[in-house]
């Protein structure tokens, strides 16, 4: 039996979350050894190889001059900021404190469909939205000794993600995803290279720390093209909640590979 479009959406947002989260884990633990500019310039490198040798072989390639269509423009330039927010705050606070404020996307995009868009979303989406955000209020601790710049960097990749997933739902379905992947990971090494003196120089790596980042792209490539998918394929407002999935994963990592417990607010805040 063929699933529908929601259902197919759905699916697509839980993959592309473990992706994401997977590559959230192994990227934090790269980044002990190495700035952040540093991670982005090797992990997209490996990631516009693997996905430009897909998009090749696809003959996706063979469309690059749509890699210049104003939505992915969008969508490149929230990938930016929230990459570059996202990873400073990963560096700095636990991995499960930073996915769970993230869980404030699926909120934000779903109000942004509904004040951009005009997507229909009902009361009882209202009601969740407003109790969503209270839940990261709880998470963050504005004002209280919980609270830091590197929290306001994860509230931040939130709304920069917001963007990218709204831009992303108008491309095109002419436009191939592995394009879209291809083109967000070219712009995000790009990024890496010019960010790298500013943020500290080259550090030599280690034949690990390569292997990590290379692991880390595959991940990552995974997440860009079912994250993809799953905006292009059914209604935002039903998919985007699905990834709520991410911070059951990223609890389990946190507490399995870095030893964070999370505490009570977090907790509380998460369960919100």
């Amino acid at each position: 039996m063929l699933l529908s479009p929601n259902l197919r959406g759905a699916l697509f947002m839980v993959v592309a979350m473990s992706g994401f989260t997977l590559n959230d884990a192994i990227t934090k633990v790269a980044s002990e050894s190495m700035n952040m500019a540093q991670v982005m310039l090797i992990r997209g490198a490996f990631a516009s190889l693997f996905v430009g040798l897909l998009a090749w072989q696809r003959g996706a390639l063979a469309l690059s001059g749509s890699m210049l269509q104003p939505m992915i423009a969008v969508r490149v330039a929230g990938e930016a900021g929230a990459t570059v927010s996202f990873l400073i705050a990963l560096a700095h606070l636990p991995i499960a404190n930073v996915s769970a404020v993230l869980q404030a996307l699926p909120l934000a995009v779903t109000m942004g469909a509904a004040l951009v868009f005009n997507e229909g979303v009902g009361w009882r989406r209202w009601l969740a939205i407003t109790i969503g955000f209270a839940g990261v209020l709880i998470i963050v601790r504005p004002g209280f000794e919980g609270f830091s710049i590197y929290s306001v960097l994860a509230l931040a990749c939130v709304a920069c993600c917001a963007v990218r997933d709204l831009a992303t739902s108008r491309i095109p379905q002419a436009i191939p995803t592995l394009l879209v992947s291809t083109t967000t990971a070219l712009a995000m090494t790009m990024l890496g290279a010019a960010l790298l003196l500013p943020m500290g120089g080259w550090t030599p790596m280690t034949g690990e720390s390569t292997a990590l980042l290379a692991m880390a792209a595959v991940l990552v490539v995974i997440g860009y093209q079912f994250i993809i998918m799953a905006m292009r394929m059914g209604d935002i407002s039903f998919i985007a909640p699905f990834r709520y999935t991410a911070l059951l994963w990223s609890i389990l990592l946190g507490l399995f590979i870095f030893g964070d417990v999370p505490d009570l607010p977090m907790i509380l805040g998460a369960s919100v």
